[in-house]
């Protein structure tokens, strides 16, 4: 009797034994689980959050077109995408954001299309020809075209704002860079190149800066075309 009391004492703690293993590793399955749930949920939401933003940008961009910058309001964009405005609130903390944002993605189709022109194979005459044509095309077809967005672009080069400072850099650091590849192949006269690209645009300024298209809309000279030549003419030229 002893024996067999013995026999099921040992069989109730391998009984035990082998349920708290198994409740153990159902456990840690779920936390497993839980853990994989967790990190999917957050990359699922990381997705929509940025496609939020990005739709924000858009449709503001949209109604800036149409109504202005000034008039467009959180709540009418938050109109738009059928949300509150507590919502557009949760990705932009002032209005003032979303008209940098906005102003951001235009001023960034121009760097991309500056950076695409200083890659090229072109000589470097060639390629500075071609980035000031492209950002005054940009800038007169926003003045004729999309007037409204235009007017955003004065406000931020009037008011100084730091995503502008930030593109006037680049847009000089990528003319520099132009300017450095025709000295160090010979095309132009050593010199210095940080320099000849703040000449370059100052002197081409009219044709970039929204204020001045406007300004000077009824000039017929001095031309883009004579401009460019003269800034590559000096810069064909040894210093003086």
């Amino acid at each position: 009797m002893r024996a067999l009391g013995g026999i099921e004492k040992k069989r109730d703690i391998g009984l035990k034994t082998h349920l708290g293993e198994a409740e153990s590793s159902r456990q840690d399955h779920s936390h497993a689980h839980a853990r994989r749930d967790g990190r999917h949920m957050r990359t699922e939401r990381e997705p929509n959050e940025k496609d939020t933003h990005k739709l924000i940008v858009e449709v503001a961009e949209r109604l800036f077109r149409e109504i202005g910058f000034q008039k467009t309001t959180v709540a009418d964009i938050a109109r738009e995408l059928h949300m509150s405005p507590a919502n557009v609130y949760r990705f932009f903390a002032a209005k003032s954001e979303i008209n940098e944002a906005v102003c951001m993605d235009l001023l960034g189709k121009i760097e991309a299309e500056a950076e695409k022109i200083a890659a090229s194979r072109s000589t470097a005459t060639q390629r500075i020809r071609n980035l000031i044509g492209s950002v005054e095309k940009t800038h007169h077809k926003q003045y004729m075209f999309d007037r409204k967005l235009h007017d955003l672009i004065e406000a931020a080069i009037a008011e100084n704002w730091a995503i502008m400072r930030r593109h006037n850099e680049r847009m000089a650091a990528i003319l520099e860079q132009i300017i450095a590849s025709g000295m160090a192949s010979g095309e132009f006269p050593p010199g210095d190149a940080a320099l000849a690209a703040r000449l370059v645009n100052t002197a081409c300024l009219r044709f970039s800066h929204p204020r001045l298209i406007v300004e000077f809309e009824e000039d017929t000279e001095p031309t883009l075309d004579q401009m460019i030549g003269f800034c590559l003419t000096a810069l064909t030229r040894k210093p003086v």
